[in-house]
């Protein structure tokens, strides 16, 4: 009963609410991080002198450091140094936007380079010009190979979420713990529920991750 009695219609809403924020704050920073990564992706693949190493360099060292840092640095450093006063959930999202970007990336390059160079190779012999050879022979085969690691990415993203708890974003962790303070006989049973809600929709997205995995192999 102790267990049941933590899951009053006011507790659940307030869960779903900070909820509601988690998977805002991951949907965008899915759509950016998969933007900011595809063109770092294609850049490096591209292999322009001066600029892909930068950006290699670039992306190896964020790539090296831990989110915790970031989140970290983008809130309370580098936007306020920058003159941006941002809410928690911006700094959020510029933060997972950079740190998944830069993961991404490596999708996206190492997706291209799996295309055998001999199809290149026909394409421009064909008159197709580098952007078209890109736009229409490798991104198309390369996205079916990049889809798997590219979902299970974004789920290593909603998870992450929650690490934004440190700066004091309103997400569900973060009601999680003020729920946690006020009932503290209750822990358990509040912990259970959050980690219920990050399970149904990691486990949603890891079937779809699996299944797009048999489709392309």
């Amino acid at each position: 009963m102790d267990f049941l009695s933590a899951y009053t219609p006011s507790n659940l809403l307030y869960l779903w609410e900070g909820f509601q924020v988690t998977l805002l704050l991951a949907l965008i920073a899915i759509i950016c991080s998969y933007v900011v990564g595809i063109v770092l992706g294609i850049l490096r693949y591209a292999k322009i002198p001066v600029i892909s190493r930068v950006l290699g360099a670039a992306v190896d060292i964020i790539r090296c450091l831990p989110l915790l840092l970031i989140l970290f640095f983008t809130h309370f450093v580098l936007l306020p140094e920058l003159g941006f006063q941002v809410s928690p959930f911006v700094a959020a999202i510029v933060a997972l936007t950079v740190f998944e970007g830069a993961m991404i990336s490596e999708i996206i390059r190492s997706g291209l380079n799996s295309i055998p160079k001999g199809q290149i190779e026909a394409a421009r012999s064909s008159g197709l010009t580098y952007t078209q050879t890109l736009r229409a022979i490798l991104i198309p085969q390369a996205a079916r190979k990049m889809m798997p690691p590219t979902v299970s990415q974004f789920i290593a993203l909603l998870k992450d979420t929650s690490l934004a708890v440190i700066i004091t974003l309103p997400e569900v962790m973060h009601h999680a713990r003020i729920l946690s303070a006020h009932n503290s006989n209750s822990v358990f049973a509040i912990l259970f529920f959050v980690a219920v809600m990050y399970f149904v929709v990691n486990f949603a997205l890891s079937k779809i991750a699996k299944k797009l995995e048999a489709k392309h192999v």
